[in-house]
């Protein structure tokens, strides 16, 4: 539930019906619906074509190394900075629809103390206020960019280079539940 008015969310939903809520003029809270002609099969792949946007739009914006930590968040200094959750509607052979939510913490000056330790926000790592409609616009680029590559052969083959210089768990051992 957004309310553009006042830019805070207070009914957001995450990955395994996770729940959010998000400060007044903290965040960006944005979705993007696209009705691509792709193979249902091929289309939880843009969720990484958005998270490479994510990326690059905070890199060019705030300077900072922002990482993947796959499939769908984005981490600086290996602390969260964004979520991305994408969901379809698909029939058969033929996707009707794909949102893209994507979820920024931008201006957060503190988070309450059982996620401390993991979120972070533009804010806290730049120690500078961001505008929110430049970085944005800077994702939409990306996004723009990206999505074209991606749609050329509907697959990630000519994004992998750029990916995996972006993921952060990369060569580390992880642990998967």
């Amino acid at each position: 539930d957004a309310k553009a008015a006042d830019g805070q969310q207070d009914a957001g939903r995450g990955r395994r019906g996770r729940s959010f809520e998000s400060p007044q003029g903290a965040g960006i809270f944005m979705t993007l619906m696209l009705k691509p002609e792709l193979s249902p099969v091929n289309a939880p792949m843009l969720t990484l074509v958005a998270a490479l946007a994510v990326a690059d739009g905070i890199r060019e914006v705030c300077d900072l190394e922002a990482k993947i930590k796959w499939p769908n968040d984005i981490v600086v200094n290996g602390k969260k900075v964004c979520g991305i959750l994408t969901e379809m509607s698909t029939e058969l052979e033929c996707i009707n629809y794909i949102v893209t939510g994507i979820g920024i913490n931008v201006a957060n000056h503190e988070f309450p103390e059982e996620i401390r330790d993991v979120a972070t926000s533009l804010y806290l790592e730049t120690g500078k206020e961001v505008r929110r409609s430049q970085l944005i616009a800077a994702i939409m680029r990306a996004y723009e960019g990206y999505y074209d590559k991606f749609m050329e052969n509907q697959n990630m083959k000519s994004l992998m280079d750029v990916y995996n210089s972006r993921l952060a768990n990369c060569g580390t051992q992880v642990r998967v539940l």
